[in-house]
C-alpha cells in the first residue's frame, strides 16, 4: 500500500505538489474506486468512484470529491447534508488501481440513510458497521450500561461505581506488572486484555468516548 499524502493537517496549497496524482491506474470510464475509512477506528464508512479530477479536487480541499456515474457531474460529500470528510491519508494499492482515504466523519455519519456506514447491512438486518476490536469491545460494554443485564460481570462493575471498577483497574495494572516480570509473553498478553477491558469500562462510565483516546494518540503521533 502506497501513501499518496499524510493530511492529519491538510494545507491545500502544498498537497497537491506530493501526490502522483497521474500515477493512479483509471479503469476505461477514467474512474477509480475509492475507499473510505474512519481513520481513528479503521471502519469501513463507504465506496464511490473518482476520476483524475475528483481526486485533484480532494487533494486541493482536504475534503472528498467523487464523480457521480448516474448524474455524471461532482459531488462534494456533505455539502447537502453536512457531513463532510476531512481527509486524513490517502493511499493507493499495489496496482495503483484503488483508493483508501482515511477521513474524519463530520457527524459521524456517511451514508445517505443516516447510519454511520453504509455497510451497515447483514442479511436484511441493520448492525453496527465493525471497526477495530477495541471499538467493538467498547461498544458492547456501553451497551450494557445503557441496557443492564443482571447477570453480567460488566453490569455489576458500573452498579459498584468508580470503587469497584477502579479498584479493578488497580488490580490488573498490579498482575500486568507480575506477568512482565515474569516475562511470560500469555500472561502479557492476558492481563492486558483484563486491564484493556477494565479501562473501557471506566471510559463508559464517565462517558468518554473511545474516540477521544484515539484522538489523543493521533496527535502525540504527529
Amino acid at each position: 500500500m502506497n501513501q499518496l499524502a499524510g493530511m492529519s493537517s491538510p494545507n491545500p496549497s502544498t498537497i497537491p505538489d506530493l501526490v502522483p496524482v497521474e500515477k493512479i491506474r483509471y479503469d476505461e470510464l477514467g474512474l477509480v474506486p475509492a475507499i473510505i475509512q474512519d481513520y481513528l477506528d479503521g471502519t469501513v464508512l463507504m465506496m464511490a468512484w473518482m476520476n483524475r479530477e475528483s481526486l485533484q479536487k480532494t487533494l486541493e480541499t482536504g475534503e472528498t470529491w467523487f464523480w457521480s456515474r448516474s448524474r455524471q457531474e461532482f459531488w462534494h460529500k456533505g455539502a447537502t447534508s453536512g457531513h463532510f470528510q476531512k481527509v486524513q491519508s490517502i493511499r493507493y494499492d499495489c496496482d495503483s488501481d484503488a483508493l483508501l482515504i482515511g477521513v474524519e466523519q463530520i457527524g459521524d455519519i456517511a451514508c445517505h440513510t443516516g447510519e454511520r456506514s453504509c455497510f451497515h447491512q447483514v442479511e436484511s438486518q441493520i448492525v453496527a458497521p465493525p471497526g477495530d476490536t477495541l471499538s467493538q469491545l467498547f461498544q458492547i460494554i456501553c451497551d450494557r450500561r445503557d441496557h443492564p443485564v443482571p447477570s453480567s460481570y460488566t453490569c455489576k462493575l458500573f452498579a459498584g461505581g468508580d470503587n469497584k471498577i477502579l479498584k479493578k483497574i488497580g488490580e490488573e495494572s498490579a498482575e500486568v506488572v507480575m506477568a512482565c516480570k515474569d516475562d511470560d509473553g500469555e500472561a502479557i498478553a492476558s492481563e492486558v486484555a483484563d486491564l484493556f477491558y477494565h479501562t473501557l469500562v471506566a471510559l463508559a462510565h464517565h462517558q468518554v468516548d473511545i474516540k477521544a483516546v484515539y484522538r489523543k494518540l493521533q496527535e502525540r503521533r504527529k
